[in-house]
């Protein structure tokens, strides 16, 4: 009899080990600033991750279907009998193999840049709270604006006017969503 209460605790506590993803989280590294951290990093490259194989798979498409995805027309390449232009190059290596590790990498560092994002604003509005006693929308402009220098240090040609702009939007952004959060 206790064996079977046993089995129905165990599979009861996987249970709720699941449902409470959305509450507690992945993670349980000691503090709520580095859960908070990871989590948010795990959660957006999983997002990053399918976002750009979905991007690939579309151009994809399009390059095959021969359709101009800027017009949904028919290219002026294959309207003249020009050759077809790709939008990745990197990802057209000249057998399958070469494409699929181009595409690869190109996820992963997509990935990598969307937690990136993620953890640090995570982080940030996270140590702001704590460090100011509340969450508003200065919280939000700062952890925006740093999160944007980050975003913008990862590009591969990173200019002092780009890492101003993304810091300009990233606190612009954050801003307006911390603010329209209380009307909506």
């Amino acid at each position: 009899m206790s064996n079977n209460s046993d089995m129905q605790t165990t599979t009861r506590s996987l249970l709720d080990d699941l449902r409470s993803f959305d509450k507690g989280g992945f993670f349980d590294l000691g503090h709520p600033l580095l859960n908070r951290i990871a989590e948010s990093f795990v959660k957006a490259a999983g997002i990053g991750a399918i976002q750009a194989v979905s991007r690939q798979a579309y151009f994809t498409a399009i390059e095959g279907a021969g359709l101009d995805s800027g017009t949904g027309g028919l290219t002026a390449e294959i309207i003249s009998g020009a050759s077809k232009k790709h939008r990745f190059r990197d990802l057209k290596g000249e057998t399958n193999r070469k494409s699929l590790e181009a595409m690869v990498k190109n996820t992963g560092k997509e990935s990598m840049q969307w937690g990136l994002a993620a953890g640090v604003y995570s982080g940030l509005t996270y140590g702001l709270k704590e460090a100011r006693g509340t969450h508003d929308w200065k919280n939000s402009a700062v952890a925006g604006a740093i999160t944007g220098v980050a975003l913008a240090l990862t590009s591969e040609e990173s200019s002092h006017e780009q890492i101003v702009e993304c810091a300009i939007t990233g606190a612009a952004i954050s801003t307006a969503a911390n603010l329209l959060a209380g009307i909506f």
